[in-house]
């Protein structure tokens, strides 16, 4: 297929009407009853911060590109930016975070206790929203839909396990290539590769051939996770949404922290084997600065670019394969632009 240019003006439209959209049926779906203080209020604290919404756009343009129309997918993008929300809470409770899209994360205020079960209702309830949708499908594509968020939810499942694993074990003897293979399952299959292959799916009736959809939204949402955690060190704290230098406290094995373990010096490889074996309280500020100086030296972060851009490549490469079946236009042309836009896109 052909596409014509597009670029992040496209994209940021895209983005923010889709946003808005999901933003208002994530609320609707929840409801406003008792007990709101200790639950409902709490599920609609994610879902009611602004956000990205590139999952639910992925699904919905996919949808489109492939025969569909909005109103045939748009409960099930919703389903997916429920589960997304649901996921972060859960994430919050283990990372120990902060701050999540600029405000004090649940577990921060309410505990972790109340925070897991909120976590716990908006997964009943997203898939309560999914159960609903795919209820007016055939049977037959109801199930291939049903099929393909199991997936994604076991994926991301054994993604999540392998990265808290490293931390606990203290796991250090580590390659690029084990990062990658932790993003595919943690970040690429519940962000782009599930968003497009279920988008797909609902647009052409079950009909499209979704195979190549793994090979370009990996790449894709690799681009997307390496970009979030440069952006988690270099971002501008007002306009990142999360805790500035997280990934440094909760120890977490990104690219650049790989690269470092396998360019320090003998000097510092004490301090980064004991860094890294530290709970998240004992890692004070001082602690942080020292690592993340550490990284800036060592040329961590610039190798973590870099590897990003060639990853980017391989996304457009990958593209015309994955669109090949699609419709030309609009759609088509959003997906691709995501491509750069995930590399430049700002803090």
């Amino acid at each position: 297929m052909t596409t014509t240019e597009a670029g992040p003006d496209l994209v940021g439209e895209t983005l923010a009407d889709v946003g808005r959209r999901v933003r208002r049926a994530m609320l609707d779906a929840i409801p406003d009853s008792e007990p709101h203080r200790w639950l409902y209020g709490m599920v609609r604290a994610y879902p009611s911060r602004p956000s990205k919404a590139l999952r639910p756009a992925l699904c919905l343009a996919a949808c489109r590109a492939f025969g569909g129309t909005d109103e045939d997918a748009f409960p099930v993008a919703v389903a997916i930016e429920m589960f997304h929300n649901a996921f972060l809470i859960h994430d919050d409770i283990a990372d120990g975070s902060s701050h999540r899209r600029g405000r004090p994360t649940l577990p921060a205020d309410h505990g972790d206790a109340l925070s897991l079960n909120a976590g716990d209702a908006l997964v009943v309830l997203a898939y309560r929203v999914l159960r609903r949708s795919t209820g007016a499908m055939s049977p037959e594509l109801a199930d291939i839909v049903l099929g393909e968020f199991e997936a994604m939810a076991l994926r991301t499942l054994e993604g999540q396990a392998t990265e808290l694993g490293w931390q606990r074990d203290t796991v250090t003897a580590l390659t690029p290539e084990d990062y990658l293979h932790l993003i595919m399952h943690k970040t690429c299959w519940y962000t782009t590769i599930h968003p497009l292959r279920v988008g797909a799916i609902v647009g052409s009736g079950g009909d499209a051939d979704v195979r190549d959809m793994v090979r370009f939204g990996f790449h894709l949402g690799a681009a997307f996770q390496i970009r979030d955690d440069l952006l988690n060190l270099t971002g501008d704290a007002s306009l990142y949404g999360k805790e500035i230098n997280g990934d440094l406290y909760e120890g977490k094995r990104t690219l650049a922290l790989i690269h470092l373990i396998d360019q320090v010096s003998p000097e510092h490889r004490g301090f980064l084997e004991q860094y890294l074996s530290m709970e998240r309280h004992d890692r004070t500020p001082e602690v942080v600065a020292r690592l993340r100086s550490l990284l800036d030296s060592h040329g961590s972060l610039e190798f973590a670019a870099d590897y990003a851009q060639g990853i980017a490549s391989a996304a457009l490469d990958a593209f015309g394969a994955a669109f090949a079946a699609a419709s030309p236009g609009r759609d088509a042309d959003f997906v691709r632009a995501l491509i750069p836009y995930m590399l430049g896109r700002p803090s």
